[in-house]
């Protein structure tokens, strides 16, 4: 069985749930859209500090930590983003970190999207 996490994030059009809870775990994919729906200006950092704002919303609405989450798949448009991708996402981690890996990919969902992330936490 399959539970949706309620968030206060932008309601998609698309046939998706922002996280969904099953078998002990939460699944989630986030992008930089705000509360209108819009991909956000301002380049990298701010599209990746917007990612990480929706990720850690879902997070709490789900009455996880951070500190619950076990993996986190990053995607980025081009290499030279990852520094400052990590530089935001640092800020929400502390040590044991969830196991992670980044992938530089040719395009995202959105033409303007610079970077999205996939990742899971354990349910206890």
């Amino acid at each position: 069985m399959k539970t949706p996490v309620k968030t206060n994030l932008f309601a998609s059009k698309a046939p998706l749930e922002w996280a969904i809870i099953a078998n002990g775990t939460l699944s989630t994919a986030q992008i930089p859209i705000d509360s209108q729906g819009n991909v956000v200006d301002g380049g990298i950092t701010a599209q990746a500090r917007q990612t990480m704002e929706n990720f850690k919303h879902t997070i709490e609405a789900a009455e996880l930590t951070m500190n619950d989450v076990t993996q986190v798949l990053i995607y980025v448009t081009d290499r030279s983003q990852l520094p400052a991708f990590n530089a935001v996402y640092a800020e929400y981690f502390q040590a044991p970190y969830p196991n992670r890996a980044a992938m530089i990919v040719a395009g995202l969902a959105r033409e303007e999207m610079l970077c999205e992330i996939v990742a899971y936490a354990a349910v206890p």
